[in-house]
Formats: C-alpha cells, sequence, structure tokens
C-alpha cells in the first residue's frame, strides 16, 4: 500500500515522502496515529496544499522535543523499590515507572519514550536509560534504583 507520511517515522521515511508499506502496518498503526495517509492523487493534492503547515508544526515538535533533551541530558532519577538483601527486585522498575519518575521531576515524559532495551529493571543500583523526546533527539539519563525503607 502506497502512503504518505505526515510526519517523520524512524526507519520508514520523512515528512512528504511517498513509501510502500505492508496494508496491515498502514491501517492499523500509520493512519490511525494520523503518521500517514493513503497516497491517492487528491491526498498528494492536499498535501502539497499543507506542506508548509506541516513543516512548521513539524519543526516546532522538534524544537520542543530538543528542548525537553536538553533539560533532561545527564539527570539522575531515584526510584525506591522493595529489594531482597541480594539487591534483587520484588518486582521490576518498567518504562511507566521512569516516565512517572520524570515526569514528577518536571519533565514531561510518556512510558512509550522510554527505552529500555535489556527489558525492565530488576537490581538495585545504576542504569543508564534512553529517552527518546522525538526520532531525532534520544537521551541518555541515569534511574538510580534504591531498597525502599520499610
Amino acid at each position: 500500500m502506497q502512503v504518505i507520511l505526515l510526519e517523520k517515522v524512524g526507519k520508514l521515511g520523512d515528512l512528504g515522502d511517498v513509501v510502500k508499506v505492508k496494508q496491515g502496518y498502514a491501517r492499523n498503526f500509520l493512519i490511525p496515529s494520523k503518521l500517514a495517509r493513503r497516497a491517492t492523487e487528491t491526498a498528494i493534492q492536499e498535501f502539497a496544499d499543507r506542506r508548509a503547515d506541516l513543516e512548521k508544526a513539524a519543526a516546532a515538535k522538534l524544537a520542543a522535543a530538543q528542548a525537553l533533551g536538553a533539560q533532561m541530558a545527564g539527570k539522575t532519577v531515584r526510584i525506591a523499590q522493595k529489594a531482597g538483601v541480594d539487591g534483587r527486585l520484588f518486582g521490576s522498575v518498567t518504562n511507566a515507572d521512569i516516565a512517572e519518575a520524570l515526569t514528577q521531576a518536571g519533565m514531561a515524559v510518556a512510558k512509550a519514550q522510554v527505552r529500555l532495551p535489556t527489558g525492565p529493571l530488576k537490581t538495585v543500583g545504576e542504569h543508564p536509560v534512553s529517552v527518546a523526546a522525538h526520532t531525532d533527539v534520544v537521551v541518555e539519563v541515569t534511574v538510580q534504583v534504591v531498597a525502599q525503607a520499610d
């Protein structure tokens, strides 16, 4: 299926690119998320008419993400969880927990923006975590997991 991208999509293309993707990916993710639109003649013409507005909105999103990235760069977030004597947690610290801690620290982050490549954190200590505020803005944040005092 041919779609025209309304925003930059990682590993797919930039704003305005006409790309061929699988039907399910387009119908179930790209189109409902308003990241793309079917590439018909009328859609391409409408996009050409609105291109300046979409580029301005994309530039504003990127600037906001860069500001958030500058605010988060090098920060350390402390999360307390119940842990055993050997340093393993009774449970885990997930991306939702990290996003909530960052939001409480004054940085609005969604849980989908927190990247945990090795899965949830299951031990006490400091762990580097990447936060993708935008496809072009990825920042490293240190998560300090400590044993919760009862």
